[in-house]
């Protein structure tokens, strides 16, 4: 299950042969993303287990299973802040509870990121995976 941002950017990764422009591709993607505002990178939105600053804000539309979910993010680095721009594709406009099904290891292994993130990035990925998963739960338990 994959939203039709998300095939988009599998799409344009099948086209780009080399590593290093699907890199720069993920920079670019969380280039174009809208930043998260100061007030918004708190405590309560940040994400541990990243080696880099990561904060995650849930905006979710409704209530129970059936809520629309949605998030932004923020972080100090470029390619994570990329990362988050592939999880916002990956994720948003789902229901919670499509969220919560959603296999990301394996949509992510489509984009062969997990060849070529360090095991620090790849630790950092899971980590923002299991916030976004552990705020549609909980959403989905309201």
């Amino acid at each position: 299950m994959a939203t039709d941002a998300f095939e988009e950017i599998a799409e344009t990764f099948e086209f780009l042969d080399d590593w290093e422009d699907r890199y720069r591709h993920v920079i670019e993607l969380g280039r174009a993303m809208e930043p998260l505002d100061e007030a918004f990178r708190v405590p309560a939105t940040k994400v541990d287990g990243c080696a880099s600053q990561v904060w995650l804000l849930p905006q979710i539309e409704g209530a129970g299973r059936g809520a629309e979910f949605h998030f932004r993010g923020e972080s100090d680095a470029m390619i994570v802040r990329g990362l988050i721009a592939v999880l916002a594709a990956l994720y948003n406009g789902l229901t919670v509870e499509e969220v919560l099904r959603v296999d990301a290891g394996g949509e992510l292994a489509r984009l062969g990121l997990n060849d070529h993130l360090s095991a620090q990035r790849s630790n950092g990925l899971r980590a923002m995976v299991e916030r976004i998963r552990f705020l549609a739960g909980e959403a989905a338990a309201a």
